[in-house]
């Protein structure tokens, strides 16, 4: 069993709650849609997404306006208002169609699990850029005190998703932006996490400006960091060998000798006919 929040209900109670709602058959139950005043309407001050794409709205708007509203909106009662709780770009692209009114389901859910609500709906739906979502992962794990394998199993997700979803905003926040706003594919962007500041920048950059596939930006991210690895191997490779040059100088100098360590060499001292002679000695 995960974890739950020490007050107020668990998170797979309030998942029941959302399914709960989109699980009813709305031709055999119209008497739970009303027609209400969008003006009346609040948006859900929890609602985790932050970015709409005015072409969509725009689309949306005039395909309402050709076929009418086919899914409600939800919505929770509060202070002889209503507070959103699902569809906010349809509540949008009805006001863009100038209609007054929304066909709204209300829902009996307690207003204090907004926050949670809101999270979780647009997870069940994915109605998220891939930002928003890793943001309500985050907060969801955080929230709750539960692990990515314990959400895992409440939103029936995989933890390798999960994980990926929330590594996404290790990225920088203009490489988030183009993803937010969908310049830049959830593909190209978990290739490239991980990598410093500046590969990372020169990366998108050239995705954008090469328009390159997730395939060629897994190549040229390879590219990169192999280049960086055998650097690192050759050093270690060396040390054996300048050790033994250490060996030398230190024996060198013993027998008199000065000496100087190059990057992979050795420069003895002889500055003098003496010190020749000395040498050639030593050596024979």
């Amino acid at each position: 069993m995960c974890a739950k929040k020490a007050l107020g209900r668990g998170l797979s109670a309030i998942i029941d709650d959302v399914e709960d709602a989109y699980r009813q058959d709305l031709d055999d139950s119209s008497e739970l849609i009303r027609e209400i005043e969008v003006d009346l309407i609040s948006p859900n001050p929890y609602q985790p997404r932050t970015y709409f794409s005015e072409e969509a709205l725009n689309e949306l708007s005039e395909s309402i306006k050709k076929h009418g509203l086919l899914q409600p909106i939800i919505v929770i009662e509060k202070d002889d208002k209503f507070v959103l709780l699902a569809g906010e770009r349809r509540l949008r692209a009805t006001k863009i169609a100038g209609f007054k009114t929304i066909r709204a389901i209300i829902a009996d859910i307690e207003s204090k699990n907004l926050r949670e609500l809101a999270l979780i709906e647009n997870i069940q739906r994915e109605d998220l850029n891939p930002v928003e979502l890793a943001v309500s992962y985050k907060e969801l794990i955080e929230e709750y005190k539960i692990t990515q394998e314990g959400l895992s199993e409440i939103i029936h997700k995989s933890r390798t998703q999960i994980t990926n979803t929330i590594r996404l905003l290790s990225l920088s926040d203009e490489t988030k932006k183009l993803l937010s706003n969908g310049r830049l594919s959830q593909g190209h962007a978990k290739i490239i996490v991980g990598l410093s500041s500046k590969d990372e920048e020169n990366i998108v950059n050239t995705i954008l400006g090469q328009k390159l596939s997730v395939r060629d930006t897994e190549i040229l991210v390879k590219k990169i960091k192999s280049n960086s690895i055998p650097h690192k191997t050759q050093e270690k490779k060396n040390e054996p060998f300048r050790d033994n040059l250490k060996s030398i100088k230190i024996k060198l100098n013993e027998i008199g000798f000065k000496s100087k360590i190059g990057k992979n060499s050795i420069t003895v001292v002889l500055d003098d006919q003496e010190k020749i002679d000395k040498f050639f000695d030593k050596l024979l």
